[in-house]
């Protein structure tokens, strides 16, 4: 009986552990002050060719969704990349997210386009899975679309994570 007593113990911590870590926000100070705050990428689409990974970020006022594509353009071609994100959810509706910054980092080996949630869509995209990114990659191969295979609820789980802790 004991046995069974200290399994469950144990594996209620490591439930509880695995929740909280899923809403492990981190944050970064921007070159012009302003403090960001964002989730570790998650892997949406992979191949042998390409993948995307994506996150939420936000300053507390405004959402964006973070896109990371591979491999990507030279920055000169990928300071090109303006039009606008559309994203499908799983509730059958397309989304359009507004480009908002292409920015280079980690001495650029790390391309992150940023497109930013109109205020109106943000409780679809907490409530349905991600299905589809059409994405132009201008220089590279016209319309990107990426079916996503990978954790399609990333978007939905880390803006809960975000509106929780405003709630706090």
């Amino acid at each position: 009986m004991r046995k069974i007593n200290l399994l469950i113990v144990v594996l209620s911590f490591a439930f509880i552990s695995k929740i909280e870590a899923q809403c492990e926000i981190k944050n970064r100070v921007q070159a012009d002050g302003t403090m960001m705050y964002y989730f570790e990428p998650a892997d949406f689409y992979i191949t042998k060719s390409k993948s995307l990974k994506i996150n939420i970020v936000t300053d507390k006022e405004h959402y964006f969704v973070a896109l990371q594509p591979s491999p990507f353009p030279s920055k000169k071609e990928g300071k090109k990349i303006n039009d606008d994100l559309i994203i499908h959810l799983s509730n059958k509706q397309e989304y359009k997210l507004t480009h908002y910054d292409t920015q280079y980092r980690n001495n650029d080996s790390i391309m992150q386009v940023l497109y930013l949630m109109d205020q109106k869509d943000i409780d679809a995209f907490s409530k349905f899975e991600a299905v589809v990114a059409e994405i132009n990659m201008k220089g590279t191969e016209f319309v990107r679309d990426y079916n996503f295979k990978l954790h399609k609820d990333a978007i939905m789980e880390q803006l809960e994570c975000f509106l929780k802790k405003e709630e706090n």
